[in-house]
């Protein structure tokens, strides 16, 4: 039972419901990875919109996607910044200690990016002519000319670096180089890197290119080590990033609070979506016990500006972050089943109804409804299932929840079967 009170946002009432079984945790601990996505999670904190709210975030940073998931499971963290695909994995089961894990709120969209060394990216423009301006197909192409000539030479295969096998990284990087005609699972080695040490294994040579969350990207290239060859954008525009993961029973017993979180965050994005707010964010984020990286990397990160290489190359990329705008918060159970898709593609999953059920029930629109009520950021409702979102991937496929396992079925290049594939869970 709840009733209805009053709390602030912005210059607006927001109605929020209050738990009256008993006291409910107002203290925090939130995981996080060092990466630009994190940003609402940390400005919430930082800027206060959690006091505002009677809420008090502990931000704890850690390295690896498998830690986070392990400390929310193990009740280290209350709720924790997780890749999107994770709570979806979680309520299939995948994955070491599958923990079930909702995700009310959806940290925004974009700034992921694929690079590649500089040695293999020079190798491709000698091989297949390939232009300084080349889009993220004809990129994948010239990799897949290149691998071929490899395979000739006797060449070991090429290993890239993504940052966990249920991730966004994963399923983007795997989607790209498919799309060019290579198999993931064949023609590249894909392995595990945490997103702070994928530039750094790059320039040691331990891998030959990454998929990653800003703005690890772009240190790489402004190193000279990285070339970036395609942006989250190229590949699906609209894909869901990062989100707020909790535990479903947590979120039971703290219903007042997971909507007054709710609230802050949604305050929050507001505000990191605001150029005018990007200077200040800029230097927030850089600090050092956050993401530690140079403010102007950062800075041009949020105005999507990117340096592709260490010559100069540049290239902006519009709405690189979306933060709020888009309803970019909103937790979409239609792209957990695109989720749900991938992980079928590559074998990590098999297609049944009840699979299907379960990876939509990770998104919880909801309980973001009820903490925004009229003031929530609501996605259009598209006409039919090949507008609104289910659009613009890069091969020009269209995207229909209605009918996943057919969706997948018209894939030239996927697993061969259900066993799982790909790099080893870390």
């Amino acid at each position: 039972m709840s009733t209805m009170v009053s709390t602030q946002s912005g210059n607006s009432a927001i109605n929020a419901p209050v738990s009256v079984r008993g006291k409910e945790q107002r203290t925090l601990r939130a995981g996080y990875i060092p990466l630009m996505d994190a940003a609402i999670l940390i400005v919430t904190a930082e800027l206060g919109f959690a006091a505002t709210e009677g809420l008090h975030l502990e931000l704890v940073r850690d390295v690896t996607w498998a830690n986070v998931r392990d400390r929310l499971a193990f009740r280290q963290f209350d709720i924790a910044h997780m890749l999107s695909p994770m709570p979806v994995a979680s309520m299939l089961g995948l994955g070491s200690n599958p923990s079930p894990t909702i995700a009310p709120f959806s940290l925004g969209r974009g700034g992921n990016a694929i690079t590649l060394s500089t040695r293999i990216f020079g190798r491709m423009k000698s091989l297949t002519g390939l232009s300084d301006d080349a889009g993220a197909l004809a990129n994948a192409r010239a990799l897949a000319a290149l691998l071929a000539d490899m395979r000739l030479r006797g060449e070991a295969l090429p290993t890239l670096g993504m940052t966990y096998p249920f991730s966004s990284h994963n399923y983007e990087f795997r989607y790209w180089l498919a799309a060019g005609g290579i198999n993931p699972d064949r023609d590249v080695k894909l392995v595990v890197v945490p997103p702070p040490l994928t530039s750094d294994a790059l320039a040691a040579g331990g891998i030959d290119g990454f998929c990653v969350g800003a703005p690890w990207n772009m240190i790489a290239s402004e190193r000279g080590t990285g070339r970036i060859v395609a942006a989250k954008q190229d590949i699906w525009a609209l894909a869901p990033e990062k989100v707020l993961g909790m535990r479903p029973d947590w979120a039971e017993a703290n219903a007042d609070t997971v909507s007054r979180l709710i609230v802050a965050l949604d305050r929050a994005a507001r505000w990191c979506d605001d150029p005018g707010h990007h200077d200040e964010l800029a230097k927030i984020l850089s600090a050092p016990e956050y993401i530690a990286a140079p403010t102007g990397i950062v800075r041009r990160v949020l105005s999507g500006e990117f340096s592709l290489d260490a010559q100069g190359t540049k290239r902006i990329v519009p709405d690189y972050f979306l933060y709020h705008g888009k309803a970019a918060n909103y937790p979409r159970p239609d792209q957990a089943s695109w989720i749900y898709s991938q992980m079928i593609r590559w074998g990590q999953a098999d297609f049944s109804e009840e699979g299907l059920a379960r990876a939509r029930s990770a998104f919880r629109p909801d309980l973001y409804r009820t903490a925004l009520g009229e003031h929530a950021s609501v996605p259009d409702e598209p006409s039919d299932r090949s507008g609104a979102g289910y659009d613009g991937f890069m091969d020009g496929q269209l995207f229909d929840p209605t009918d996943v396992d057919g969706y997948v079925e018209r894939f030239a290049v996927r697993s061969p079967s259900s066993a799982a594939t790909g790099a080893v869970e870390g």
